[in-house]
């Protein structure tokens, strides 16, 4: 914290409001007393130049391509970490050692079953329900069956809480699936791991000893690495306003998952598959393509990765991997960028991203093509697909006169650029693993 003060000044009125500065990110002006000195509110609906509170935990920037728990960079949690580890050092604020390790993979490990009830809670939905619906639906219903652990100021029934859904989420995700496909439920086995048990649970079968490939098992559990916290976005939001009134902490976490499943947050894989639907056949993407480029028309194409960029030109190099053509990056280049975007213009359908970053200066639809002739020739249409866009600062490097800061920071916004496209390449290992994993096929 700092002891500086910003001054906000109208009709005469004058008020002094403190700046306060954490570890990391921009300062903050406390508004605390704006109302008090002024009589007057401030305005700010989509939380876009607004903190909604002080956290310790998470830090991330999407330009960047930065997300921190605790200080430590996911890349590296990932690399040397499992999820459990990220869930701890999440809790309790700093990495656990190998005995309070083994200790909290046990506890979360005893606490993976559900009471025997909810088992015929299942019954209650249609085999066709939304399956964020049965999750609502049953992990409020966790509110109905542990009354230890309800009193949110207590730090053990909190801890408890916490432990309960940590353990419960993979084993009700699973149920869910298994009800979806008419398939009896799988218990969980206490010597796996978390992602192993998960795999298990979704796809064993009484009649046959079901086996967990490791590779698949790492990879889900990188995945549950890289979605364990992404700091204030919307399902966490709505989960902390549903809990500021003390309500029950799994019916809290349900308003979270209600939240997650819109088509402006988690529910942006459906909208994309939604919109393939729409578009019906193959000779049909044309007439979507031309809708697409229409700036007076409201179809936005779904399923394409976002390319963040604070520059954005024709004639950038480019990459992309596609869920279509897996485990390979593909050499693009930029041939048309929108040229007009409306200042304060959005609308949900418009980007497939986090409420969050809304404050971002807005989203461009940006066409690429490959860069040698044949490369998209086997990806069928409307494949999911990951692209980022590249900055060359090799000219401006050589250019005579250089300062020695300029050289400096071209050196790291290159230095960026080769972060994100090694980010890039995980992704094209994951990308068909999550969407073969997550959807069961």
């Amino acid at each position: 914290m700092s002891e500086k003060s910003a001054v906000v000044t109208f009709d005469g009125k004058s008020a002094e409001l403190p700046v306060r500065s954490g570890s990391i990110g921009p300062a903050v002006v406390d508004i605390g007393s704006l109302y008090k000195q002024t009589k007057m509110f401030t305005y700010d609906p989509g939380f876009t130049s607004t903190a909604s509170c002080e956290s310790k935990i998470t830090y991330i920037d999407g330009d960047e391509g930065v997300l921190l728990h605790r200080g430590y960079p996911i890349e590296q949690l990932a690399e040397h970490g499992d999820f459990l580890e990220v869930c701890y050092l999440l809790l309790y604020g700093e990495l656990p050692t190998k005995a309070q390790k083994d200790d909290f993979d046990y506890r979360v490990t005893h606490h993976t079953m559900v009471h025997e009830q909810m088992s015929r809670f299942f019954t209650g939905f249609r085999r066709d329900a939304h399956p964020m619906a049965v999750m609502c639906g049953c992990v409020g219903a966790l509110s109905a069956f542990y009354h230890d652990s309800t009193d949110i100021t207590d730090p053990h029934q909190r801890m408890v809480a916490s432990l309960r859904m940590i353990a419960k989420m993979p084993t009700i995700a699973a149920m869910a699936y298994k009800y979806h496909v008419g398939q009896p439920f799988v218990y969980p086995k206490n010597d796996l791991d978390y992602a192993s048990n998960f795999l298990r649970m979704c796809f064993a079968v009484p009649c046959e000893e079901y086996v967990v490939n490791p590779v698949l098992a790492r990879a889900m559990d990188r995945i549950f690495i890289l979605h364990a916290d992404h700091e204030q976005n919307a399902s966490t939001s709505t989960v902390r306003l549903a809990g500021s009134s003390g309500a029950n902490p799994f019916a809290c976490i349900a308003a979270g998952i209600a939240c997650l499943w819109g088509p402006a947050h988690g529910g942006a894989n459906e909208a994309a598959l939604n919109m393939l639907a729409e578009i019906g056949t193959v000779d049909r993407i044309p007439e979507y393509i031309a809708k697409a480029k229409d700036k007076n028309d409201p179809f936005r194409l779904m399923g394409f990765g976002q390319i963040e960029s604070q520059v954005m030109k024709t004639g950038m190099i480019a990459e992309a991997t596609c869920i279509g053509k897996p485990f390979t990056i593909i050499p693009m280049v930029v041939t048309e960028v929108q040229d007009v975007i409306a200042a304060g213009q959005y609308r949900p359908t418009d980007q497939l991203i986090d409420v969050q970053q809304l404050a971002r200066p807005g989203t461009l639809t940006t066409y690429l093509e490959p860069l040698f002739q044949g490369q998209l020739f086997d990806i069928p249409p409307g494949s999911s697909c990951i692209a980022n866009a590249y900055t060359s600062n090799h000219d401006a490097l050589h250019e005579p006169g250089i300062s020695t800061w300029r050289w400096a920071y071209l050196h790291i916004i290159d230095t960026v650029g080769l972060v994100h496209a090694a980010i890039l390449r995980l992704q094209a290992l994951l990308l068909p693993v999550q969407t073969l994993v997550l959807t069961g096929h």
